[in-house]
């Protein structure tokens, strides 16, 4: 079988320029907590108390500047001294404060671990879907896109290559999916794959792929060039298309 392609668009385009993965926002409040724990650092209880005081003064005289109003690292630094007073009066009588046996400040760096940790693969993810981006917008120019079997993620491809078009329907790209889907070509011979396609597609591809797979069925050996409207049918209506599968498989179950 041979697959619909819609008209092709000759115009090369510009590959997406690599964008800088965004910086993390300044946190004043984690600031302030920072702050209070390098201090704290060797602190017993007293001094703990004494910094504790000197932390609730400055709260009281910041209180009555209305510029300080929003100041939201001025009360976590009170917080932190709080916190760690108290940590100190339900610990063993001369226990120094340190850092890095607080059980808070652990968590913290394991959260923030975890984080750094997921963010470096969605950094991974999106240069992988970007270079396949690449790949698939390059077979397009060579018009060689419909020798190629999909594999799995091209689904996330396909929306790159739609946000780089500033969220213009990619026709080729969407025709070649869902003849695919069809026809079980590439990773869509896994019916798992087959069955995920369905929340990542968009419904006039999962439309079309359905009632090609139908008219197929229906018709073995069909020029998939004769079955170009079912490309046209799924981008107007979906639904409809969708019901038509739907009601050819009803009419014809066993055939």
């Amino acid at each position: 079988m041979t697959t619909p392609w819609p008209p092709r668009t000759t115009a090369r385009r510009p590959l997406a320029p690599r964008v800088a993965a965004p910086r993390e926002p300044v946190d004043p409040a984690r600031i302030g907590r920072r702050v209070v724990r390098r201090r704290a650092k060797g602190m017993d209880a007293g001094a703990v108390a004494l910094a504790l005081e000197d932390a609730r003064f400055d709260a009281r005289q910041a209180s009555r500047h209305e510029d300080l109003a929003g100041d939201v690292r001025g009360p976590a630094e009170l917080a932190e001294w709080e916190r760690i007073e108290q940590l100190l009066a339900a610990a063993p009588a001369g226990t120094l404060y340190d850092p890095d046996t607080d059980p808070v400040v652990r968590e913290e760096l394991d959260a923030d671990a975890a984080a750094a940790a997921a963010r470096e693969a969605d950094l991974r993810e999106a240069a992988r879907v970007a270079a396949r981006a690449d790949e698939l917008q390059a077979l397009r120019e060579l018009h060689a896109l419909e020798q190629t079997e999909p594999r799995a993620g091209d689904e996330a491809a396909r929306d790159e290559l739609t946000r780089r078009a500033g969220g213009h329907v990619q026709a080729d790209v969407d025709g070649w999916l869902a003849h695919a889907l069809a026809a079980h070509l590439g990773h869509y011979r896994d019916p798992a794959a087959r069955e995920e396609a369905a929340g990542l597609l968009s419904p006039p591809v999962l439309a079309h792929a359905a009632l090609l797979a139908e008219l197929a069925r229906l018709v073995p050996g069909t020029d998939m060039e004769q079955l170009a409207f079912a490309a046209r049918l799924a981008t107007i209506e979906p639904e409809a298309t969708g019901a038509l599968a739907a009601f050819l498989t009803r009419a014809h179950p066993a055939l």
